[in-house]
């Protein structure tokens, strides 16, 4: 049998090419995400086995459902990468909009934490398994008006360190990804939909695409199982850092 990955956010940007990288590879997928008719979308232009999961990973009982319902022949889950995250807003701390925290804190972090209570169990009892986090440069040190986002990727980082540790007594494998700057979807959502803003955040720059990262992903999937690369920074040529990059000038 094929080997099975689950990845959430699905439906858009890095979780949409680790979605096509892991089928080009041979996996099954499972494939999870907020709106259904994306999920169909990218389901009907895979070359493999898909099942769809139409879930907010905020909810943690609509997850748990989600989970429970995947059929007995689905249930071997080899890989797990949890990409569902987000930003909302870049302003001062001070100035930050609660709601924008929220969905952040809900999202990036117990969205991931609740996604590997339900999947990390199985593996450890089966002695196999990854889980891929992707978590962002910005979890390293903070950068201006970042605060609640960066935070929330440090979170990442450390979740998945104690995770980690927490299961080495075990043939599971935790990586932790941490892209720069990626042109995705990611910038317009952090703007509320203002596509001018978003697009001068790659203004001048050549960035990183959401296919960059799933090489990536699936590289350290791909690694001979003694192998665990525990971390990865992947940053476009001419960033030096979170909050450190060289544009062309017009």
């Amino acid at each position: 049998m094929k080997p099975t990955v689950l990845i959430t956010g699905a439906t858009s940007g890095i979780g949409e090419a680790c979605a096509r990288r892991f089928a080009l590879g041979g996996y099954r997928l499972i494939i999870t995400g907020r709106r259904s008719e994306l999920l169909e979308k990218l389901k009907n232009s895979l070359d493999t086995e898909v099942l769809t999961l139409c879930f907010d990973v905020r909810d943690r009982n609509a997850t748990r459902k989600a989970i429970d319902s995947i059929p007995e022949e689905w249930r071997i889950i080899d890989v797990l990468i949890n990409n569902a995250g987000l930003a909302q807003g870049l302003e001062p701390e001070y100035e930050g909009d609660p709601d924008d925290w929220d969905r952040m804190i809900d999202t990036n972090i117990k969205g991931l934490l609740t996604m590997t209570r339900l999947i990390v169990p199985g593996m450890v009892q089966r002695n196999h398994g990854h889980v891929i986090n992707v978590g962002s440069v910005a979890g390293d040190a903070a950068y201006a008006n970042g605060n609640v986002y960066c935070a929330t990727k440090a979170a990442v980082k450390t979740i998945s360190d104690g995770l980690r540790i927490d299961v080495a007594q075990s043939a599971v494998r935790v990586t932790t990804l941490k892209p720069g700057l990626v042109e995705t979807n990611f910038s317009n959502v952090r703007f509320h939909g203002d596509d001018a803003r978003a697009d001068t955040v790659y203004k001048g720059i050549k960035p990183l695409t959401g296919d960059d990262i799933a090489e990536v992903a699936y590289f350290a999937a791909s690694a001979p199982e003694h192998v665990q690369i525990a971390e990865v920074l992947i940053l476009a040529t001419h960033q030096g850092s979170g909050s450190y990059i060289v544009r062309e000038s017009e």
